[in-house]
Order: structure tokens, then C-alpha cells, then sequence
């Protein structure tokens, strides 16, 4: 919660950015709240590697941090209060726990493998809508929305037409912390990174929901394609987007 309350202490102004792409950016506060972060973790567990969005990989161990200091740095930037800090842990390739953080609403959003998901300590389950019809869904823009433009249009055309409605957060850690307490009934979107859905991932499914690729294959932390539903809506939103399968298959870095 330190880093999340220090990210809440820098929105007043607008954040200095740079460019790491044309469209991702990246702010002072991002480094401070890694810096934060990883002090703390690398303090406790020296011998762990990382994995973090704003540094370079630290290697060598089955016990890896998987670390976002800031899911929703456009946000941030521009003094958008929905952003959050993601935090989740993994061994032997499996996330055990996830934590994700949004500051704003002070909402700790937390799952251990097989021990459920929880809000603010209490137990958070998916909704229990049970067509797509009935539903409020979530996606995002990835970064390669230039390329991809007309498939990205054409997906949210079709989905809006068959549900209630779409909202945009723009941070894929809170959309799927969203899905898991029933906020969303469903969200999707290619070509986000390990660091933005490890944690939610884990906190959807121990909320009894669903994740996949487009496909419905499990997600994956390198997968190009993530789908994450109450469970009930999975195969009805797969089927929607089924002619965009190829989408975020090869994704652009």
C-alpha cells in the first residue's frame, strides 16, 4: 500500500512524462513507486527474481515478483484517478498470489491460489449475470491500435450491440479486479504484458470466474489474447469475437 499511497500523494499536478513508445508512456512516479516496491521485496526476499515494467529482469530463481508500479500510467499523467499498483507472486511459473491496489477508492483487491479472492478483506465473488445480453463489459486500447485499428473497431461494435454496454478504464489490472467482485461481467483485450494481468488473473478465477485466450485456451502470462468473464458468459463472448481470433496472435513489441 506504500507505493499506492504515494501515487495518490503525486496526482494533484500533472506528471512529467517520457515517451517509451509513441502512445506508452512513463512518469517520475512510476520509478519512485518501483523503487518502493522492490526495496521492500528485494529487502525480504534478496535471492527472488522480478519481474517489473520499469526495470530490467532479475534472473535465477523458481520464486519470481511480477510487479506494475502504475497500471494506468496515461491516467496518472493526466490526473484520471484509475490507476492502481499490481502485485503479484509466482513460483515454479505458477502466480500463487495476487495483490492490486487502487488508491483513490482505497480498495486493496488481494488472492492466494485456493484460498479465494478478497476486497478490502472481505470476500469478493464474480456476478451471476448470465447472458451476454445482460452484461457490462470492459476492454482496452492496446498499443498497437494503429496497426490494428479496423479490428479493434470491429470488435467493440460487435460486442456493444450484444450487451448492455462497454466501459473503458484503462488499466486491464482493475478490469479484471472489476470482473472479480461483479463490477464487469466480462473483459477483453490483446497485447497486454505479464505485469498487467498476473495478479488479476489469479484474482478473477479465485473469485470463481474465467479467463482464456480467444480461443479458450487458458491465459497465459505471455499470451497475446486475454478474455476474463464471470464464467457463465465465456462461451457466448468467445463465440462474439470468434472473427477476431487472429488478433494479438502476433503481436507487435
Amino acid at each position: 500500500m506504500t507505493a499506492g499511497k504515494h501515487m495518490l500523494s503525486r496526482i494533484s499536478a500533472r506528471a512529467g512524462f517520457s515517451e517509451k513508445t509513441e502512445i506508452s508512456i512513463v512518469t517520475e512516479t512510476d520509478k519512485e513507486c518501483e523503487k518502493i516496491i522492490l526495496d521492500k521485496i528485494l529487502g525480504a526476499f534478496p535471492d527472488h527474481s522480478i519481474l517489473s515494467e520499469e526495470s530490467d529482469a532479475i534472473e535465477g530463481s523458481h520464486h519470481r515478483w511480477i510487479i506494475d508500479p502504475i497500471d494506468g500510467t496515461t491516467n496518472f499523467a493526466h490526473t484520471f484517478p484509475a490507476s492502481c499498483v499490481s502485485i503479484a507472486y509466482e513460483e515454479e511459473g505458477a502466480v500463487m498470489m495476487g495483490a492490486i491496489y487502487e488508491p483513490f477508492r482505497d480498495e486493496m483487491f488481494f488472492a492466494a491460489k485456493g484460498a479465494g479472492s478478497f476486497l478490502n478483506g472481505k470476500r469478493i465473488f464474480v456476478s451471476e449475470t448470465k447472458s451476454l445480453s445482460h452484461s457490462l463489459m470492459a476492454t482496452g486500447f492496446p498499443y498497437d491500435r494503429k496497426e490494428r485499428i479496423d479490428d479493434y473497431l470491429a470488435m467493440i461494435k460487435t460486442v456493444l450491440l450484444l450487451t448492455h454496454d462497454i466501459r473503458r478504464v484503462g488499466a486491464a489490472a482493475l478490469d479484471m479486479c472489476y470482473v472479480a467482485c461483479g463490477r464487469f461481467d466480462g473483459y477483453w483485450e490483446a497485447n497486454i504484458e505479464a505485469w498487467d494481468k498476473a495478479a488479476g488473473m489469479l484474482i478473477v478465477t479465485e473469485a470463481g470466474g474465467q479467463v482464456s485466450d480467444y480461443s479458450g485456451n487458458p491465459m497465459t502470462l505471455k499470451g497475446r489474447q486475454n478474455v476474463a468473464t464471470n464464467g457463465l458468459i465465456h462461451e457466448e463472448l468467445l463465440k462474439a469475437i470468434e472473427p477476431y481470433r487472429h488478433v494479438g496472435i502476433n503481436a507487435l513489441k
